[in-house]
């Protein structure tokens, strides 16, 4: 729960604080409230994300003959988000360009630990294993997916971002 903190946390100083340039102009921020809402909806997002991948893990472990304690599960997918949720602490300086060049290996090596910690978390084959992994995977884009609409949704519900001008 600590290192899901750590995107969150730095996305706010980041955006609210620090800003991003578009072109030559002053940096566009979010204003404090602003970036606090979407900060902590951001926390508790990870959280449902990382609780669901995991209850899938466990649901998805029948079919491969890998009945685990739904605990086992959620740690795996925890283990698996590590990675990523440490090179959160790049979001304090949010640059697109900049966070892509860091985020891409951070997200390579999560899948490689998913695809060499499923079948030793999980106690299956590794030929098991791989399908397995490749299966949660693809939950987990799933997910992604599925965040960015709720987030489109949020938006459009009016829970966008307030923007500041100084």
């Amino acid at each position: 729960m600590f290192l899901a903190a750590i995107p969150p946390i730095c996305g706010f100083i980041g955006t609210a604080f620090i800003g991003w340039r578009i072109g030559v102009g002053p940096p566009v921020k979010l204003t404090v409230g602003s970036a606090l809402m979407i900060a902590v909806l951001y926390y508790f997002a990870l959280l449902v994300a990382v609780a669901s991948i995991g209850a899938l893990i466990n649901w998805m472990g029948k079919t491969y003959e890998a009945e685990q304690p739904l605990s086992r599960s959620i740690v795996l997918a925890s283990y698996t988000a590590t990675p990523l949720f440490l090179i959160g602490i790049f979001q304090l300086y949010p640059i697109l360009w900049l966070n892509m060049i860091l985020g891409l290996p951070a997200l390579a090596y999560s899948v490689y630990l998913l695809y060499t910690g499923v079948p030793i978390m999980m106690d299956v084959s590794t030929e098991r294993g791989f399908l397995f992994s490749s299966a949660v995977l693809a939950v987990g884009l799933v997910t992604l997916v599925a965040l960015l609409v709720a987030t489109v949704i949020l938006w459009g519900f009016g829970f966008e971002p307030a923007f500041t001008t100084r």
